[in-house]
């Protein structure tokens, strides 16, 4: 579906301002226009979104209501009769839930250890958030750059919320992420005497973004994935955690498996277990369009608060400022940052620049929504909503013709496939849900409140505050992914096999629910979206 003969008239207005926008930069906003946009606009802020939690170690905490939907809710297991003192169809020194650049990661290190590792995913190995993301991962590895700077924009972008032993050990590890992926047949972008190519990103102070054209993740991710099958870790596809097991003393013992295809559950039972099970865009926040793959339900978040695991910035989630809005089908496809860490700008219906093009993603994507929403400067498609452009034919201006085909290859054959070439025509878009910003509480080395329980990836919280920097997802997942599977497997050599496996701390949390009323018919975690009821 190609653009409207409508649309193609508003076009022209970003046509006849685009000359006039070369070389020339937008102001950034004041601290106090920041603050003002975010507070009258960003979803974060609108209050009828939460509600207080009523169970749980974090009772009385603020969560969206859909995510506070899926921690009020009953076990899938109530009702299953399990036998926990029978053999275990796996038992193993590490369980990793969820295949994707952090479970990767953790069961590489693990395994290099000496740990026994199985992961245990919902979909397919690597059908994860990591294949999606796009436009790159930063690391302070070029001259004029340290660890030192990118902590200070780390925490800046995070609105200095972030915890700052998780924001150190995020940058500190950063350039030995990058050898460890290259080393491991990772292909970035390189200049042709082998100097690696770097990029800005939203809220960055130097050039330190790496990319792999713009399938950054799926490149990270097939080498992660290759690495795996080569080193002959196990991998039990199409198996969701239900629950995180735990033995008598209340520590981390492994975790209750249901297999999709059978519709059997299996107890796998391990010394230490990392929840690498990713976000929750799936919720569908305040009915926001989302960029997360199909199995993004906060199944990890649910399972680990359950067992006893406490929360941090839960409640905040990041609304990426580009998400498609048009043609439908791209509805809430991620368009990568990288797009505007080239130059792209987003534009009015006048064909105006409204917000400085690399704005954070929480402020960016609040100036698209006042744009839309309360100046009435949105661009009317035949969906029913409004969108703003982004004009990526400036970049063949300003880098050169040619710059798209080479930069933005994937972004460019998305487009494609339904009649926009984004070399001659703006795209249009809207933010879209992006990454759970907040998560379960860890420590440096991943683990939480409950001991052998780790947390790698998108379901970790307190790493990036409450606003995350384009290029430290695909960072934090290698990262606390290796840290937490360093750790895990070195902790095994001081934990016997657990004598008893228990699900007392679901009953417990079930008498709470009952005590509260809060649960309704809900079960979680809800393992898959309910589009038929949308």
């Amino acid at each position: 579906m190609t653009y409207t003969p409508q649309l193609r008239e508003l076009m022209k207005k970003v046509e006849e301002t685009r000359p006039s926008r070369v070389g020339v930069n937008y102001p950034r906003m004041t601290q106090d226009e920041r603050r003002d946009v975010l507070e009258k606009f960003h979803p974060d802020y609108i209050v009828d979104g939460f509600r207080e939690l009523k169970v749980g170690v974090n009772k009385g905490s603020r969560l969206t209501n859909e995510m506070a939907d899926v921690f009020e809710a009953w076990s899938r297991l109530r009702g299953v009769d399990l036998d926990l003192s029978a053999e275990p169809d796996y038992d193993v020194d590490v369980l990793i839930i969820g295949g994707g650049g952090a479970g990767a990661s953790a069961a590489l290190v693990a395994h290099e250890a000496g740990a026994d590792v199985l992961i245990a995913t919902k979909l397919r190995f690597g059908d994860a958030n990591t294949v999606m993301a796009q436009g790159g991962i930063q690391a302070a590895d070029k001259e004029n750059d340290t660890p030192a700077i990118h902590y200070l924009d780390v925490m800046g972008g995070g609105r200095l919320e972030n915890v700052p032993e998780l924001a150190r050990a995020l940058v500190m590890d950063a350039p030995l992420v990058i050898k460890w992926l290259e080393d491991l047949g990772t292909m970035f972008d390189k200049k042709e005497d082998g100097t690696m190519v770097t990029i800005h990103g939203g809220g960055t102070s130097r050039k330190r973004m790496h990319a792999a054209r713009d399938y950054t993740g799926a490149e990270i991710m097939r080498t992660l994935r290759d690495e795996v099958y080569n080193k002959d870790i196990t991998v039990v596809e199409f198996s969701p955690a239900v629950e995180v097991l735990l033995d008598e003393e209340g520590r981390a013992a492994g975790a209750v498996l249901y297999n999709l295809e059978t519709e059997e559950y299996q107890i796998a039972r391990a010394k230490t277990v990392i929840i690498a099970t990713g976000g929750s865009g799936r919720l569908h926040y305040r009915g926001f369009p989302t960029s997360n793959h199909y199995g993004a339900t906060a199944d990890g978040l649910v399972m680990g608060y359950r067992a006893g695991a406490e929360t941090i910035y839960a409640d905040s989630i990041q609304y990426h400022p580009t998400g498609g809005a048009y043609p439908p089908q791209l509805l809430g496809l991620l368009v990568t940052e990288k797009t505007r860490g080239l130059g792209a700008t987003p534009l009015n219906i006048n064909g105006e620049q409204f917000v400085y093009h690399l704005e954070t993603r929480d402020v960016a994507s609040s100036a698209v929504i006042r744009e839309c929403e309360e100046r009435g400067l949105g661009v009317p498609l035949p969906t029913g909503m409004t969108a703003v452009w982004l004009d990526s034919p400036i970049l063949e201006l300003v880098h050169g013709e040619g710059t798209i085909e080479r930069q933005l290859p994937a972004m460019l054959r998305q487009f494609l496939r339904f009649g926009v070439d984004i070399r001659k025509e703006p795209m249009l878009i809207y933010p879209t849900l992006h990454y759970q910003n907040g998560g379960l509480l860890i420590n440096e080395n991943g683990m939480t409140a409950v001991e052998n329980l780790y947390v790698a990836g998108e379901a970790a919280g307190g790493i990036h505050g409450t606003n995350r920097l384009m290029g430290n997802s695909l960072l934090d997942i290698i990262v606390f992914g290796r840290r937490a599977g360093f750790d895990a497997a070195a902790r095994i050599k001081d934990i016997k096999t657990p004598k008893k496996l228990s699900l007392e701390h679901v009953e417990k949390y079930h008498k709470e629910l009952e005590e509260t009323g809060a649960a309704d018919d809900r079960l979680g975690p809800v393992l898959l979206p309910h589009y038929t009821h949308r």
